[in-house]
């Protein structure tokens, strides 16, 4: 299975993995802080218009946790974290992912690869899942239309830091 909007393609590969790529015009040091920083994951990691990310605590180490809560228009909130078991700055995040209300079974494990040419930045997210029924309900869930609106909303701010020449 195959999805693509724009640039984000969602494969599912072997029996419990989701590999998601994008491309983005910016050098990988400012992807990687876009991905590692609270003040700039509230800005971009939102999914669909309305959503915002009342909650982002990170504290970038090996061992260190993450938390993300998302509260809609509505006022409904979806939460997860986890724990970064690898961070290579700035080319490689590995860390477990867990929602507070199960969207699957188990915690997952996601490893990001952000890889540079030409001052474009290529992303490789890689998700294990504990079975491939978790992996194939991700696949059947609004996941890819949620991501490809933030990675749109990253482009964008990847954009506006890349025109003033300055680092996130």
């Amino acid at each position: 299975m195959i999805q693509s909007t724009e640039t984000l393609k969602v494969m599912a590969h072997g029996d419990r993995e989701i590999v998601i790529t994008r491309e983005f015009d910016a050098p990988r040091n400012l992807v990687f802080d876009a991905f590692t920083k609270p003040e700039l994951l509230r800005q971009w990691l939102l999914g669909p218009p309305g959503w915002s990310m009342p909650v982002c605590d990170v504290d970038l180490r090996v061992g260190g946790k993450y938390r993300y809560v998302w509260r809609d228009s509505n006022g409904n909130q979806m939460g997860m974290g986890g724990v970064y078991r690898e961070i290579v700055r700035p080319e490689r995040i590995v860390a477990t992912e867990k929602f507070d209300i199960a969207m699957y079974p188990g915690e997952a494990v996601s490893t990001v690869l952000l890889l540079e040419e030409a001052a474009k930045t290529k992303l490789r997210q890689t998700v294990l899942y504990e079975s491939r029924e978790a992996r194939d309900a991700i696949l059947q869930s609004p996941m890819e239309s949620g991501l490809a609106a933030s990675y749109h909303k990253l482009e964008q701010l990847l954009s506006a830091f890349d025109k003033e020449g300055t680092s996130l």
